[in-house]
This record gives structure tokens, C-alpha cells and sequence, in this order.
């Protein structure tokens, strides 16, 4: 069946949002439950051997008094080796790794709310444990297991991993709701280049013939950044989401990660969704008129919208040595005249996102001493080599423009420069909308009566694809925001004012998401930020960019080593290959898979799965509603999360 399996499949029907461990000298017993304590599942994993990981699921579903029963049948049957022992609530496993003897299992033992996707919770982690499974863990080079567990907590857990029990974090909301007409997967039931855990979470079962946990015991975790605000206008009520995922391909700091790898994977590679919707009715669906059953009459709600844009290194090969210089020199340390990784790496970018790729490239065109200026040539030479192959309307579009230079010299609006590119693009890939826009927009023959799809992706980059780059995607998701709010009926024209609340919220918005992904990549916030750009700083700005900048310096130059080795353990890459020379492939000339220039998102089988996902997958109040519990509404997140009405800093 063309796009693989529906994505109600994915996940169980059942949404486990409450763990339970028991333990004792000979195995862990972790219970799973559903928010109503209704449904429950049982794990066990044994606790006697040291080198192999032994883990079988019940593959009983069981109610609440059957559990029950279960519980007190164990506590009976281990009485010899200390019973079921105290209870420990937790949240999830987030996976198993093993250092140089003995497995560890790591579970997620605090948790919060981040944002409300269509009745679907985003959690952040806030706190982590590491616990031995075997029971007695002997381990016979101990200052080695401590060595490589030190390092391994130096990827601090408590800060920027996301995760959801009901809703797939790792991929898009069209990819979520309507499927692609590709398998852009794999055979997991999430995207594995977003996990960052997939190294726990499959590693521990590759060679053992007992199936992998089931979906919902293992949490895939994302690194990056979410963030949700609301919009109020005249009553109506717009979620604004931010969703910025890091790749684990590829990932580490910043001067020991730069261009491309040989697989066609790119440094600081960051997806950014934008999902923009009116809460209206909180799940994916209308519910059923009363001629209908409750499943046969849901229609998909239309207000819900996302624009995905993407950032990530130049895929050139390129170097920079860490050095006591604040800003080393640029070397080019392979040249492959077939540009087989940048190759590699577009057609991938195909597959995942469809024609056409539009290419911002910020980098400077003139220097005293060339730097970035390198790297210039270097990539408009690989993106004109390449593109001479691509058929006539699927050929890249490259923007190379100075903004740096644009900046300084005053010769033109930055701001509006980006706008008319963003405005661009925007008509070119086009937006996910998961409805008709409203009528008032049929009369002047300005509406498809259908779902509309985003097929390409605007890459954008400058050297460390941080500060211009944040302001670049900015201006982007500001020109989108205005084409969401105007399908969705919220404004008359898609030509948002600058100085508007919408605006000023969404800002604030990819200012705490530049600097969250500036922090993961380089050690220090964000630099020149919008207002840099559109000429307003702030009175203390730059003072602030002389500390960060220090701070940079102090982290590329002292810290990145350490956390570098850190990146590489939890992410479980084995060794640092250096790149002496580019692999040859089958072809040079037909460098890309035809089947990936066809739309990633055909407009016919997208409609037909996002109907039946309504129909099949919308139980959202598995998780969102708590039957017969008092909730306080100015306790629940949909009401207390930051608004227009209550920015901070606003009075």
C-alpha cells in the first residue's frame, strides 16, 4: 500500500502515561497505566545476568482489579527473594545503555507540560535516574565504568528533551496527520533522526531473538527546543507552537563539527515547524453530527496549519581548528569535484521533503582576508554542478546574499530583502492546512476547496547557521505566520504589521528558540538577534553580545573536547572516521532518485489518510481528560500558558 502503514498504527490505541516499578533480587517489574487507571500492562526484566539484557512484556492488557491481582500474585510468588519491594512512580523509559560491563536503565522521573497539539500533551524531561539492572553489578575496571558514566552525564537530560506519550514529536504535523507518499521512516514507528535516544532504545535488542519493547514502553526523545504561546484576537483564540528538532547525525559542538559527513549528513542540522491553529474544538476532528455514529461522522477539524523550514551546516567538506584565535581560519579539506556528499545530502532532503529546495546562503561575499568568502565559491560551484542535472522545475533555487555586508553598509532593508525571498519561497513549497480556508475566500476565487500540503523546504545557512540564520528563519516563519492566520480566517490580509502583538509574541518566540539551539551547538546564546538587524537594539545589546561572544570563545576553545566525547557516547557513535577521501558512487551525472522529485505529499492519498485518521485515531481525552477528577481551569495548561494578553515583560 503506497505510504506505508496509516498513522493510527503507530501507536497503541492505549496511551501508558504512568509507570510503576518494582523490584526485587532477581527481576524489575514495571507496570504501565493509562491517565484513568483503567488499562494496564506489565514488563518484566531480568535482574541475574550481567552481560545480556532480558526484557518480556505480558502481552495482556489488564483492568484495574485484574492488575491488582497480578500484583498480589507476584508479591506472593517472590516472598523468598524480598517480594515486589516499595513502588517507584516514573514517567517512562527513555532506554538501556551499557558502558564496558552491565546493562543501566534509564528512566524519565519528572516531568512538564510545554505545549497542546490538538489534545495531545509535549512534555519537557526534567529529571532523569540511571539505575543498575543487574542485581549484583560487578564491574572489574571500575574507574573505567566511572569514567565513561561521568561522561555520559555530561549530556545533561534535564534540559531540552521533549517527548509525548499519544503524539509522534520526532516528525511533522502533515507527516502525522496525512502520512507521506514515501516511506520517510523507516521501519520505526517514529523518525530515528530525531530520536536521540535510538542508540538506547535499539542498541540493547539488536542481536537477541526476543522482539524489541513495544512503542509505548520507550519514549523517543528530541532534542531542541518547543515553545507555545497563545494569540487572542477579538475573542478568537490561535495556539502559536514552536517545534525546533536537532538531528543526531552528524551532531556535536561547533568547531569540531562542521560541514558535511560522508553519508550526506550535515552539522547543526535543525528542523523548525511552526504549527499555528485556533482552538476551537481541542482535538484533530469535528465531532460527529447526531445522525451519525460517534466514530463514522468526524470530519477533520480545518484549523490546523504548520510551516517546516530546515537549517544545516554547508555540506561542502570544511574544517576550522580549534585554536586560542577567536575566529580560526576556514580550510576546505577535501575537494571533490563531483560533490558526492553535498549530493548525498540534497537527495535525502528530496525524499524527506519533496521539490523544490530553495537555498538562502548568508554567508559574506567580501572579506580582507578570506574566510567565509571560501566557502562561498566552494558552495555556489557545488549547487551549480549539481543542479545541472536536475530536470527543468525541480532545479534547486540558490539565493547566495551578504547579509552581514547588507547590514553594515546600510544599503538595503535587511528585513524586507528576507521578506520578498520568504514571500518567494512560501508561494513556491506552499504550507500544510489541514482544511478549506473560509468561504469569504471562494468568493474571490483565492481558495482550494481541499486540504492544502507544503512539498520543498527552504534551507537556510550561514557559517555557524546561528544568528543570521535565527533572524533569516524569523523573518520566514513571520511571513508564514500571516498566510496561517489569514486560512484560517484570522485576518484580512496575510501582510502582518511589524510592530503587531502576533508579532512581538513570535519574536520573543524564535529568540528563545535561536538561543536554545545556539546554547546546544556553541555553549552561549545568541549574538545579533532580530532586533540587530531590523536597526532597533535593545540598550544593553552590545554589551550582552561582547559577554556571549566571550563566552563562545571560552567554550569552543576550553570545553568542546569533553562534550564532544559526551555527544558521541549517548549518541553511540563509535569513532571519529577523518575524511581522507570522498567515497565514488554508481553515477555522477544522475546523482538523485527520480522517485524522490515527486511531491512527498500527494494531494488525492493525503485526504483519504487524514480522514481516516479522524476517524480511526482521535481519541485525544485518553490523555487530555481525567474522568471524575475536579480539574482547576486556571490550572490547566490551555489556559495558563503564556499569552498575548500576559506576554512576560508586558504589562
Amino acid at each position: 500500500m503506497p505510504g506505508g502503514p496509516p498513522p493510527d498504527k503507530l501507536r497503541s490505541s492505549t496511551a501508558f502515561n504512568k509507570f510503576v516499578l518494582y523490584e526485587n533480587r532477581l527481576r524489575f517489574y514495571i507496570v504501565a497505566s493509562n491517565t484513568a487507571d483503567s488499562r494496564h500492562r506489565l514488563i518484566k526484566v531480568q535482574r541475574t545476568t550481567l552481560d545480556e539484557l532480558d526484557v518480556i512484556e505480558d502481552e495482556v492488557e489488564y483492568s484495574g482489579k485484574e492488575m491488582t491481582r497480578v500484583l498480589q500474585m507476584l508479591d506472593d510468588g517472590n516472598k523468598t527473594v524480598g517480594g515486589l519491594g516499595k513502588p517507584k512512580v516514573f514517567f517512562g523509559i527513555a532506554g538501556f545503555i551499557r558502558f564496558t560491563a552491565g546493562w543501566y536503565m534509564i528512566i524519565i522521573t519528572k516531568r512538564s507540560v510545554v505545549a497542546l497539539v490538538g489534545g495531545h500533551y509535549l512534555y519537557h524531561c526534567e529529571n532523569t535516574e540511571i539505575i543498575p539492572v543487574c542485581f549484583n553489578h560487578k564491574v572489574e575496571k571500575p574507574a573505567e565504568e566511572q569514567r565513561m558514566m561521568s561522561i555520559f552525564k555530561q549530556v545533561d537530560m534535564s534540559k531540552n528533551f521533549y517527548f509525548s506519550y499519544t503524539y509522534d514529536i520526532t516528525s511533522t504535523l502533515q507527516h502525522n496527520l496525512t502520512g507521506s507518499s514515501r516511506g520517510v521512516q523507516g521501519p520505526w514507528p517514529f523518525n530515528d533522526r530525531f530520536a536521540w535516544n535510538f542508540h538506547m532504545i535499539s542498541a540493547a535488542f539488536l542481536n537477541q531473538q526476543i522482539p524489541s519493547p513495544k512503542p509505548h514502553w520507550i519514549l523517543p526523545l528530541v532534542h531542541g527546543h518547543v515553545d507555545q504561546a497563545k494569540l487572542t484576537v477579538l475573542g478568537r483564540v490561535i495556539f502559536v507552537t514552536l517545534i525546533a528538532r536537532r538531528s543526531r547525525h552528524y551532531a556535536g559542538a561547533r568547531y569540531l563539527k562542521r560541514g558535511v559527513n560522508d553519508e550526506g549528513n550535515v552539522a547543526n542540522e535543525v528542523e523548525t515547524e511552526q504549527i499555528v491553529s485556533e482552538a476551537l474544538t481541542t482535538p484533530f476532528y469535528y465531532p460527529a453530527r447526531r445522525i451519525y455514529s460517534v466514530s463514522q461522522g468526524r470530519r477533520p477539524s480545518p484549523n490546523y496549519t504548520s510551516y517546516v523550514q530546515y537549517r544545516g551546516s554547508i555540506p561542502v567538506y570544511w574544517t576550522q581548528e580549534t585554536s586560542m584565535s577567536p575566529r580560526p581560519p576556514i580550510e576546505i579539506s577535501v575537494v571533490d569535484p563531483f560533490y558526492t556528499a553535498a549530493s548525498r545530502h540534497f537527495d535525502n532532503l528530496f525524499k524527506r521533503y519533496g521539490a523544490p529546495i530553495t537555498i538562502l546562503n548568508l554567508i559574506k561575499r567580501r572579506e580582507p582576508v578570506p574566510r567565509e568568502s571560501k566557502l562561498l565559491d566552494e558552495y555556489t560551484q557545488c549547487v551549480r554542478y549539481l543542479n545541472q542535472f536536475l530536470p527543468e522545475g525541480k532545479k534547486m533555487v540558490y539565493r547566495a546574499w551578504d547579509m552581514s555586508r547588507a547590514y553594515k553598509e546600510k544599503t538595503q532593508d535587511v528585513i524586507s530583502y528576507l521578506e520578498d525571498i520568504a514571500e518567494e519561497s512560501i508561494e513556491k513549497t506552499g504550507f500544510f492546512h489541514s482544511g478549506p480556508e473560509p468561504y469569504s475566500h471562494f468568493i474571490q476565487n483565492e481558495a482550494e476547496s481541499r486540504i492544502s500540503l507544503q512539498n520543498g523546504i527552504c534551507r537556510t545557512n550561514c557559517v555557524d547557521c546561528l544568528d543570521r540564520t535565527n533572524a533569516a528563519q524569523f523573518v520566514f516563519g513571520k511571513r508564514a505566520l500571516g498566510h496561517q492566520l489569514y486560512a484560517l480566517g484570522v485576518v484580512d490580509s496575510p501582510n502582518l504589521a511589524f510592530d503587531s502583538d502576533a508579532v512581538n509574541m513570535l519574536t520573543e518566540m524564535y529568540h528563545d528558540h535561536g538561543d536554545t539551539i545556539a546554547l546546544q551547538y556553541t555553549g552561549s546564546a545568541l549574538v545579533n538577534r532580530v532586533e540587530t538587524y531590523r536597526r532597533m537594539p535593545h540598550w544593553n545589546s552590545h554589551s550582552r553580545d561582547i559577554i556571549e561572544n566571550i563566552r563562545r570563545f571560552y567554550t569552543n576553545s576550553l570545553l568542546d573536547a569533553d562534550k564532544q566525547t559526551a555527544i558521541n557516547l549517548f549518541l553511540g557513535v563509535q569513532s571519529e572516521k577523518t575524511v581522507t577521501q570522498p567515497p565514488v558512487r554508481g553515477g555522477y551525472q544522475k546523482w538523485f532518485n527520480e522517485e524522490h522529485l515527486k511531491p512527498a505529499y500527494a494531494l488525492e492519498e493525503c485526504d483519504r489518510s487524514l480522514r481516516e485518521f479522524v476517524l480511526q485515531k482521535g481519541d485525544f481525552w485518553i490523555e487530555y481528560y481525567r474522568p471524575l477528577l475536579f480539574t482547576s481551569l486556571g490550572k490547566h495548561f490551555a489556559y495558563a500558558m503564556n499569552s498575548t494578553l500576559k506576554l512576560p515583560g508586558y504589562v
